[in-house]
Parts: C-alpha cells; sequence; structure tokens
C-alpha cells in the first residue's frame, strides 16, 4: 500500500517524502509544481536511493486525481497542497479559496469514490490567532484569523471535522505546524521560495549569501525581551517525521486527532540573526521596519500531546536549524535553479 503525497514536491512535502522513503512506505507524489521544482524530487531519489512515483497535476483536476487512485494501491493521504502566503493570500483571497478549498474539496471526493478514508492535513498554528494561552495547547480556542491563508486552513480543518463525524470510517489527523526552518543534513533540499520570500529563514540565509541586502525586522516594541517577534522554529526534518509517526497512528484508526508540531521553546528574530550568526560565521545585516499588520507578539507551542500520543518529540535545536538552513543555501545560491 502507497501513501499518497499532495504538494511532495515543496519544501515540507519533499522532506515528508524522503523520511516517509527511509521509513520503508511507497510513496505517491501529486504536485502541480506552481510552487516548487521537480528538481526535489531528483534530490529526494539521490538521498534516499529510490524512486519517486511522480504525477505532475493539479488538485482541482477530479479526472487526474482518479487516474492516480486507479493506477495505486493508496492507504493514506497527507495532504500539503496549497498555496501558502499569508501577505499574497490577502491580495488573491479568491485565489485562495478556490486553490485550496475547492481543491481539497475535490481530492476528498475522489479519496470517498476510492474507498479511501485515513488522511494527515497540513494545517497551521495560525488557525490560533493571536492565542488565547501561551504555550499553546490544542484545546486553545482558535482565535481571530488575520488572513484569507489562515481561514483557508481553518475551514478546511471543519470540513475534515465534521466528514469524520458523519462518516466514523474516516481516519484524520490535523497536524498544526509552527515554524518549520532547516533542511535536510544533505544539503540537496531545502526551502525554494519564488520571489522574496515570506518566512524568516530563507530571507536570513539570501542575506547571508548576497543574493538580498538587508534583513527587514518588523517591528521590535512587542512585548518580548528584546521587542522583536517570538515564534516556535521546528526543524522541517523532525516535522517531517512527525507525519510518519502520524502515518503509524492512522494504522490504529484512531479517528479524529489533533497535534502541535512545534519545539515548545519560542525565539525572537533577533535570537535567530544571532544564533544563525554564530551556527554559520555568516554576517546577516538588518534593519528595524514597522510592524507588520496582523503579526501577534509571541507564539509558541505545548507539543505535549504528540509526544504523548505519538511518541513524537522535536529533537534538533536552534544551531542545527541554522546550520542546516545554511548549508543548503550556501551549496544552492540559486535554490534548485542552477
Amino acid at each position: 500500500m502507497a501513501v499518497l503525497v499532495t504538494g511532495g514536491a515543496g519544501f515540507i512535502g519533499s522532506h515528508t517524502v524522503v523520511e516517509l522513503q527511509n521509513a520503508g512506505y511507497e510513496v505517491v507524489v501529486v504536485d502541480n509544481l506552481s510552487n516548487s521544482s521537480p528538481k526535489s524530487l531528483e534530490r529526494v531519489q539521490e538521498i534516499t536511493g529510490k524512486t519517486v512515483k511522480f504525477y505532475e497535476a493539479d488538485i482541482l483536476d477530479a479526472s487526474a486525481l482518479d487516474k492516480v487512485f486507479a493506477e495505486n494501491e493508496i492507504d493514506s493521504v497527507i495532504h500539503f497542497a496549497g498555496l501558502k502566503a499569508v501577505g499574497e493570500s490577502v491580495q488573491k483571497p479568491w485565489e485562495y479559496y478556490h486553490n485550496n478549498i475547492t481543491g481539497s474539496l475535490v481530492l476528498f471526493d475522489v479519496m470517498k469514490k476510492h474507498g479511501v478514508k485515513n488522511i494527515i492535513f497540513s494545517s497551521s498554528a495560525t488557525v490560533y490567532g493571536a492565542p488565547a494561552e501561551i504555550p499553546v495547547t490544542e484545546r486553545c480556542p482558535k482565535g481571530e484569523i488575520t488572513n484569507p491563508y489562515g481561514h483557508t486552513k481553518s475551514m478546511l480543518e471543519q470540513m475534515l471535522m465534521d466528514i469524520q463525524k458523519a462518516d466514523p470510517e474516516w481516519n484524520v489527523i490535523i497536524l498544526r505546524y509552527f515554524n518549520p526552518i532547516g533542511a535536510h543534513k544533505s544539503g540537496k533540499i531545502g526551502e525554494n521560495p519564488n520571489g522574496i520570500p515570506n518566512n524568516l529563514m530563507p530571507y536570513v540565509t539570501q542575506v547571508a549569501v548576497g543574493k538580498l541586502k538587508c534583513l527587514g525586522v518588523f517591528g521590535n516594541d512587542y512585548d518580548t525581551p528584546d521587542g522583536t517577534g517570538v515564534r516556535d522554529y521546528i526543524h522541517v526534518v523532525d516535522l517531517a517525521l512527525g507525519h510518519v509517526k502520524s502515518i503509524e497512528k492512522i494504522k490504529e484508526n484512531p479517528g479524529l486527532k489533533i497535534y502541535n508540531l512545534g519545539t515548545g521553546t519560542g525565539y525572537s528574530v533577533l535570537d535567530i540573526v544571532k544564533n544563525f550568526e554564530q551556527a554559520t560565521g555568516a554576517k546577516v545585516p538588518y534593519e528595524i521596519k514597522p510592524r507588520r499588520a496582523g503579526d501577534i507578539a509571541t507564539n509558541y507551542a505545548d507539543a505535549s500531546l504528540a509526544k504523548e500520543e505519538l511518541g513524537w518529540v522535536a529533537e534538533r535545536g536552534i544551531k542545527e536549524m541554522c546550520e542546516d538552513a545554511w548549508r543548503w543555501q550556501s551549496s544552492n545560491p540559486n535554490g534548485f535553479e542552477a
């Protein structure tokens, strides 16, 4: 039986494919390559020594998905595919709702048609909005979400909960990620954003490698130790291993489960800059800019439920996250485009 990974050529997807293959799973990838490169899957094959069955297809295309399910013995789906830039989602709400919601509904429909009722959904700590409690537990109520991207994650969570409630044969594991950074130890795969990065670490590494002049730090007047925003950064390989543990869990027919995946430690923007400079010897000039709308001061996870029920815990620290992100960026200054 195979695991279908939608969006498997992307940053988190490609790392998850590596860990699934390392754990002995057969993997099928669907990706429309709108924000990823087919080279990432070639690199995955170099790392694992195993071929990856790949379909270039869009989750909005029911007949393409139907073909994937007809041609493979798929047992479970890990659903990453989706547009994911917070700022862009404010500019292009229709595209985000159409792609993320309609595309997912098409996927769920094709799964149902083929009798595949196991899904692990890639959600986000964004659904907590400005969290009611820190550290954030899974019981924390959903807050006011500030952008369409976050709304799509929250709505899809609700849809999956309702589907599972209506048909208890479905097993749904919702993983709420905090801030994935780092890259595979080999330096062969990593985060490869289009244009100016939206996330902190690729911005830092692109400044360090000379692609960008200076890091913009949005706000230094938050109620945090150094005034900059504090987040829970998790190594992407730890995050990928959380999906392998979830695939093992789904075999127990757990019904509906929701887990935070984070380290439980908060680091400020300037902590990341300082740790990165210490770990790599590279310099990262930065300038303070005004706060961004919708940003919150502090957000980090309580991930004890994932430890208790999945046997999963984040093992890689901030120094390793910085070293691995730098190894990827410095060996691939232009990402996958040589």
